[in-house]
């Protein structure tokens, strides 16, 4: 066989089509058996309001399989970006980048817009004018000739890419006389905070959005033309950059490599120019092969062959950025690695192991090695949830916490309300079904059972040292946390106490009714009377209490939610009642994460990358 014959060229597709899908089962159905039956690899998305489909492998089988797709008469029009390319010879790459094998998942969004539930989406019909690369191409040339005959006489045309910041970084439209915007921003779903900062910098002019290929442009333009007057005049480079190097292979107006979510990595034209940096030395370079990572937020950042070494880390330059220190935060040191989680015992003024006797480094601390000073963590004081207490609560959050030990030192306390032992009893097994023994009234054994904890009681209930476990007179009610709203004077004193000789504390934690008791903090925090202070709240599982001189109101402290996203799967506190909780705190400082988990903290890299955002706005 001749050698020629024997090579296979391997190849990557790119596709996106907004389209009402009228059968989901049937979709995913199609691409389940087609992907497999060929051996593509890569990813597919698909939705309510059309399907994102990355993958890759063998050229010709890539060709059938967009000969199958185009068999559905709803996917007429779409522009498949098909490119030969070597097959992955990285094998890390190629997983990191989820081409080692196939993902096919129906999805809510194409691509997240915004992680906030309460942001009304745009229609994706009110996105922007395509421009074909020709066309776009055109309008930089001219400086926004070819935009007059769209009317848009007198405005001024500017440039906005709709990337992440490491995009950008290595890649880039470069037009003289055209203003270019670079948001700078890490993920996708920033961007419409980005336009609403900048909406006086857009109004009234004609706008050129761009990104990898096309897809982002889509929702992204129309969330603009949403805004109403002064934001109509929106045009995107239909298939994005991708399309235009096809047509351009020298590059036209893009200089640099555009980056890509494939084992490539970035394409470059025929230009081969470097516009990126190495971070630490500022040497030409944009090879993101060796997947350096900021230590903070794990973004990609560049760090040439001879700055990188094995035993540093790095800080990215938007971490670098939110230092409210003042401080340059070192982007070739190591990471402060020391951690506080403290378990704290109950009620303050008691003889025994009171909360307040652990004091833990001052996060005020910077602490230096070799000359160069670190930044210092966040201290994050836990308010486990009802019926626990602060030994359970940090072995449940013991991932959570490996996963931000770089970022944030936890301090677990016990709630000063001690709530009785419980259980409920079972008939006894016997060999004959016809004899029906009485219940068991036996108490399981107290032995090695640590006392548990509340900081809201119900109603006429009392604090009890009894060892004794006592029997369940009723079901499990779901709805109980509805009405445990006593106790909260008390709660309030103990942790003012814990804020006096334990702190000072940058955030707090709370799981589930200790998120009800942060949310009450956070009303306290806005007393200036100094007793109570930190910076952010973080709510897990959470609900308001809205009881007598408990209600909320609308509260300004900067805050994470974190919940369930209403699929059924958290069964003590429902999706509506946390983000009902949520919409007591100010839109402008708040963040919303949901997940597809229960009654817990989600540690999947996807929703510990968010956490970590939020708490780089305190670091």
């Amino acid at each position: 066989m001749a050698e020629t014959e024997r090579v296979v060229e391997h190849g990557v597709l790119l596709y996106y089509k907004y389209v009402e899908v009228p059968d989901l089962a049937q979709l995913l159905s199609f691409y389940d058996s087609n992907c497999k039956s060929l051996g593509l690899l890569g990813r597919v998305r698909i939705a309510r309001e059309g399907v994102n489909v990355t993958v890759g492998g063998k050229l010709s089988l890539l060709e059938e399989h967009i000969a199958a797709v185009k068999s559905f008469n709803f996917f007429e029009g779409t522009d498949f970006k098909l490119a030969s390319c070597n097959s992955p010879l990285d094998n890390r790459i190629a997983t990191e980048c989820g081409f080692t094998s196939l993902s096919i998942r129906v999805v809510k969004e194409l691509v997240t817009l915004s992680s906030n539930p309460l942001l009304k989406l745009p229609t994706i019909s009110n996105a922007g004018k395509h421009l074909s690369a020709v066309e776009f191409n055109s309008v930089l040339q001219n400086a926004g000739s070819l935009l007059e005959n769209e009317g848009s006489q007198s405005k001024k045309l500017v440039l906005l890419d709709a990337r992440n910041i490491y995009e950008t970084r290595i890649g880039k439209f470069q037009t003289p006389n055209v203003e270019t915007l670079d948001p700078k921003i890490r993920q996708y779903s920033d961007l419409p905070s980005w336009i609403d900062d900048h909406s006086e910098q857009l109004r009234g002019k004609s706008i050129l959005m761009y990104c990898t290929g096309g897809i982002r442009c889509e929702m992204a333009s129309a969330y603009i033309r949403s805004k109403g007057a002064g934001f109509d005049d929106v045009f995107q480079l239909y298939g994005g950059i991708q399309r235009y190097l096809e047509y351009f292979a020298d590059g036209g107006f893009f200089n640099g490599k555009n980056f890509v979510f494939d084992h490539r990595i970035s394409v470059g034209s025929s230009k081969m120019d470097i516009i990126g940096s190495c971070l630490l030395c500022g040497s030409p370079f944009d090879n993101y092969s060796s997947r350096c990572r900021c230590a903070y937020c794990r973004m990609l950042v560049l760090v040439c062959d001879s700055c990188q070494k094995d035993d540093m880390d790095y800080v990215c330059e938007l971490c670098q950025k939110h230092d409210k220190e003042g401080m340059l935060l070192p982007s070739n040191g190591r990471r402060y690695e020391a951690e506080s989680t403290a378990d704290v015992s109950p009620v303050v003024g008691k003889k025994e192991s009171s909360p307040l006797s652990h004091q833990p480094t001052p996060s005020s601390e910077l602490h230096s090695e070799n000359g160069v000073r670190y930044p210092k963590k966040l201290r994050i004081l836990c308010l486990h949830g009802f019926r626990q207490n602060a030994s359970n609560f940090k072995g449940r959050t013991a991932s959570f916490a490996k996963k931000l030990k770089n970022m944030v030192e936890l301090t677990y306390i016990d709630a000063p309300h001690e709530v009785p032992f419980l259980y409920r009893p079972r008939s006894a097994e016997t060999s004959d079904d016809s004899l029906k023994s009485p219940l068991q009234h036996s108490h399981p054994p107290s032995e090695g059972c640590r006392r548990k904890y509340a900081w809201l009681v119900a109603q006429k209930s009392s604090s009890t040292m009894d060892r004794d476990w006592q029997i369940v007179d009723e079901p499990f009610d779901p709805l109980q946390y509805q009405q445990q709203t006593d106790g909260f004077d008390e709660s309030l004193t103990y942790l003012k106490a814990v804020f006096s000789v334990q702190g000072p504390f940058d955030g707090v934690l709370g799981f589930s009714q200790g998120a009800a008791m942060t949310a009450l903090l956070c009303r306290q925090h806005e007393i200036p009377d100094g007793e109570i202070s930190f910076k952010f709240a973080i709510l897990c599982s959470g609900f308001a209490i809205n009881s007598g001189g408990l209600k909320l109101g609308l509260l300004q402290c900067p805050s994470l939610h974190i919940f369930g996203n209403g699929q059924g799967k958290d069964r003590q506190i429902g999706h509506n009642v946390s983000l009902e909780l949520s919409s007591h705190f100010e839109p402008s400082g708040r963040m919303i994460i949901e997940h597809e988990s229960g009654h817990i903290i989600p540690t999947q890299p996807e929703h510990i990358d968010r956490i970590k955002a939020f708490l780089l706005r305190f670091l």
